[in-house]
């Protein structure tokens, strides 16, 4: 992959972890997603988005309903672009930005174009590029300065019962944040300090936790038991708990 590649997608609500060898733009024109970068964590929304570098680990969860441009950008690309030395600026450090009315209304434009003309998806997506380069290019570098003692600001026993008994919606990091009194970020920090994970996929494993427990010692279905913890459907329940236990939820139960 050299060119820019750029996609409009619909994030599910479903855990994603993973890092990729391209660096990667995430804006939505709708809906929300709640992601997190090497512990940085904060919502994808039409009046936020977020930058990628190559190599950095994330992990993110949609809520279904999301319209959102993701825009995976080479090395090699910016290597043979004529303002790539400033664009690869844009990927120094992972980092959530503040989307403008005029960029979020530029990405709205250019979803429907990349809709109408996909064999022109590098030429928009350089376009948008540029665009976010000329909105951030004069933005001071955010620090993120987030206090210590996370056992002291998280009761974590307080949040594994509201967790546990919310298993079947959708959980969100600012309702754990705000059950907390803290801002997302914060929160997702302190959190992975105590945890050594992040929030969402602390709530995660304590769906497939609950998950496993149904499965081993119920009757009830696999399809009833994914939507019991959570899950949308029975085959991401199923992807879900394969990844998680190296088995999949139907093998384990034959062989209780």
């Amino acid at each position: 992959m050299s060119l820019l590649d750029l996609r409009a997608s619909n994030l599910g609500q479903e855990h994603v972890a993973h890092a990729h060898t391209h660096h990667q733009l995430i804006l939505a024109t709708c809906g929300v997603t709640e992601l997190d970068i090497e512990g940085i964590g904060d919502r994808v929304t039409g009046g936020r988005g977020c930058l990628i570098p190559c190599a950095s680990h994330h992990e993110y969860e949609g809520d279904g309903r999301n319209r959102t441009l993701v825009l995976d950008v080479p090395l090699a690309a910016l290597d043979g672009m004529r303002d790539g030395e400033d664009l690869q600026r844009l990927f120094e450090r992972p980092r959530f930005f503040p989307v403008s009315t005029r960029l979020n209304h530029l990405a709205v434009t250019l979803m429907a174009q990349l809709e109408q003309f996909p064999a022109l998806h590098s030429e928009i997506a350089a376009l948008l590029l540029r665009a976010l380069y000329l909105q951030l290019k004069d933005e001071a570098p955010s620090t993120a300065p987030f206090g210590r003692h996370a056992s002291e600001r998280i009761d974590l026993d307080s949040l594994d019962v509201w967790i546990d008994r919310h298993l079947a919606d959708e959980i969100r990091v600012d309702q754990l944040a705000a059950l907390c009194a803290l801002s997302p970020g914060h929160f997702h920090a302190l959190f992975r300090e105590l945890t050594d994970a992040t929030p969402l996929a602390y709530v995660q494993q304590r769906r497939l936790e609950h998950a496993r427990a149904l499965v081993r010692h119920s009757r009830l279905s696999l399809g009833h038991i994914a939507s019991l913890v959570g899950f949308c459907d029975q085959g991401s329940f199923s992807r879900a708990y394969r990844r998680h236990f190296e088995v999949s939820p139907s093998s384990e139960r034959r062989h209780c």
